[in-house]
């Protein structure tokens, strides 16, 4: 099993990455929409944590950058009718924290945004993983009320839970006492900068 890669980026793009070795082997891998949004530029040495899936029709490797979401990948991968891709949309479209809470709280709605998934794979999903998912804890989802509304007004402008989530999340640890207009300004700025993470 493949745990993890650690070498040089060599290509990045949302479909895939290539991650060059020092023992001269290149990975490519899958990665959700938040990790490669984190992803730093070209020729720079990084490491992920994998997962190695194989099926039939061949083997697909999937990068994280926390242990928590590649959990929460595995995780889903038990839930029925779900392959790899339909995960990594998930975790692409929600990000690891909000897919978590989602399942766990039963929040039907917030699943079916993820393209792929309609209202009775959302009520399937929760059936089958909320038991795996009540003790899991993910500090990465803002908690503050102001920081909720940040996130839902970025979602509104056409970002990704995921990409309005981590915005937020940079902007609080810049002025934890930010209001929610001075949370959401931050969060644009560096929204933009970083030019993702719209639908």
């Amino acid at each position: 099993m493949i745990a993890g890669v650690t070498g040089v980026l060599t290509h990045r793009s949302p479909e895939a990455i290539v991650i060059q070795t020092e023992s001269g082997v290149a990975y490519a891998l899958t990665v959700p929409l938040g990790v490669f949004e984190r992803l730093p530029v070209t020729g720079t040495t990084i490491a992920l944590h994998t997962e190695l899936v194989v099926r039939e029709d061949g083997w697909m490797l999937f990068g994280f950058d926390t242990p928590a979401e590649r959990s929460v990948f595995q995780q889903l991968l038990h839930a029925t009718g779900f392959g790899p891709r339909l995960a990594i949309a998930v975790l692409s479209s929600l990000g690891p924290s909000r897919t978590v809470r989602s399942i766990r709280d039963g929040d039907i709605a917030a699943l079916s945004t993820v393209s792929g998934i309609g209202k009775k794979k959302a009520e399937r999903l929760i059936l089958e993983l909320r038991d795996r998912f009540a003790d899991t804890e993910i500090d990465s989802a803002p908690v503050t009320r102001g920081a909720a509304a940040a996130v839902r007004g970025l979602e509104g402008l056409g970002y990704t839970a995921a990409a309005a989530e981590e915005a937020v999340r940079i902007s609080l640890e810049e002025d934890p006492a930010a209001d929610t207009a001075g949370v959401m300004r931050r969060a644009l700025q560096h929204l933009t900068s970083s030019h993702g993470g719209r639908r």
